[in-house]
């Protein structure tokens, strides 16, 4: 059997989560709805709503962070859109993959757009569709050149949505080929600091909604769209099909996903989360004569850009030096500082300009892990902390403290109409519908 056709089979079939699985997909459930929610107030959020408002008819699901309806392909973008933007939602790292954010917005607009849908079929559809966006992720040797959230995800999320449809498993192939057909992305709008990054998620969302639909209207689409000669591990990514495969219903990725604390590039969290521990052990701005953060080459290229006085919010949360200086100075991470005056403040851009950012000897293209702080004090005096692993990681989970700093600050973030559900019953709002 090809990996493609194990895939296939794989997604189509009738599944029992295990309880610890089922109970990750819930956890994470509920962190991916509360960005979203937190999401609706970001820049940017208002002209994205407006775009989707002129999609088209169809049968309506909810916004997060909003009381509006919109048809599903239109709902699925906004809310992909509004997980991401924040940079804050949930990522299987060896993937390099935030596995729930076009997964999640896709199936929930579905699950609404249906009117419901029984809560184990659901988080089946869910696990299903992280597994297969961070499969790819995970089975791919080559550095990110698409933005691989985007791509994997999107087909992850098509066959995810194909489950709660309806669609019959001998049409599975024709969804996967359809959003195949529709995947883009790439590391452009990264390497910029543009909002199109999240727009690439939310439009890899409405791109799963859409290859079901067609698919439903009775059009077909290619067929070997993952070994083929113009397939995901040609075009988009190298690796090999079989990792993608090797495990399917034994190894379940979506519990390996790793929960952001702080609303930035994941790859600045262990050398935030080291900071954050610093100061609250005492150590002051003042006695700060340099640091040095030890990365790998893709926390280099991340997050190791230069700090700016011109940069846009989005740039401003994949700048290490700025936000190891906000950490220092506020003890978090609050996305309300991405702004002009943040920028023009002297005091933060001096700190941010004692931060320097080295590539250490790692040489795995897609390592986020491990990382190394170097502090130097206007003493003399020198603090060297190890980073095995990013807090909120499966092997670093989150500590309450900081779980409820995140739930808090999305509370403040969301828009006073967003449904109470979200934050109090997450699965409960997901799987009901409207």
């Amino acid at each position: 059997m090809s990996a493609t056709a194990r895939l296939l089979e794989f997604a189509a079939a009738a599944l029992t989560l295990p309880p610890q699985v089922a109970a990750d997909a819930e956890r994470l459930l509920a962190d991916t709805l509360a960005v979203g929610a937190a999401g609706a107030s970001a820049p940017g959020g208002a002209e994205v709503l407006k775009a989707a408002r002129g999609w088209g008819e169809g049968r309506a699901a909810r916004v997060l962070g909003a009381t509006e309806l919109l048809p599903q392909v239109s709902a699925a973008f906004v809310n992909a859109f509004r997980i991401h933007c924040l940079e804050w939602d949930a990522v299987h790292e060896p993937a390099v993959v935030h596995a729930l954010s076009v997964v999640t917005a896709a199936l929930g607009a579905a699950i609404d757009a249906r009117g419901g849908c029984d809560r184990r079929e659901a988080l089946a559809a869910l696990a299903v569709g992280v597994e297969i966006a961070a499969g790819l992720g995970d089975a791919a040797a080559s550095p990110l050149r698409f933005f691989r959230p985007a791509t994997a995800g999107c087909l992850g999320a098509a066959l995810a949505v194909a489950r709660v449809a309806g669609v019959q498993p001998s049409r599975f192939a024709d969804v996967l080929g359809l959003a195949y057909s529709q995947c883009a992305g790439t590391m452009q709008a990264h390497v910029e600091g543009s909002i199109a990054l999240p727009l690439q998620i939310g439009l890899a969302a409405r791109a799963a909604v859409s290859a079901v639909d067609l698919v439903q209207a009775g059009l077909t689409g290619p067929h070997d769209v993952i070994e083929g000669p113009y397939g995901y591990f040609r075009l988009f990514d190298e690796g090999d099909p079989t990792a993608l495969t090797a495990a399917l219903g034994e190894r379940w990725r979506l519990s390996e996903v790793s929960t952001k604390p702080f609303p930035s590039g994941r790859a600045s969290h262990g050398v935030l989360g080291a900071l954050r521990e610093l100061r609250r052990e005492g150590l002051a701005v003042a006695e700060i004569e340099r640091i040095e953060a030890l990365v790998p080459p893709l926390v280099a290229r991340l997050v190791g850009r230069p700090f700016r006085a011109d940069m846009s919010p989005a740039s401003a949360r994949l700048c290490l030096q700025l936000l190891a200086a906000l950490m220092l100075t506020d003890g978090l991470i609050d996305p309300r500082r991405f702004i002009p005056s943040t920028f023009a403040d002297r005091a933060i851009a001096g700190l941010a300009a004692r931060v320097d950012v080295s590539v250490d000897p790692n040489r795995d293209p897609n390592a986020l892990s491990p990382q190394r702080l170097i502090v130097r004090r206007t003493s003399g005096l020198t603090i060297e902390r190890a980073i095995p692993a990013s807090v909120g990681s499966p092997c670093a989970p989150m500590p309450p403290d900081l779980v409820a700093e995140k739930l808090a600050l999305a509370r403040a973030l969301a828009p006073l109409e967003t449904c109470p559900d979200i934050f109090t019953d997450a699965s409960g709002y997901f799987i009901r519908g409207r």
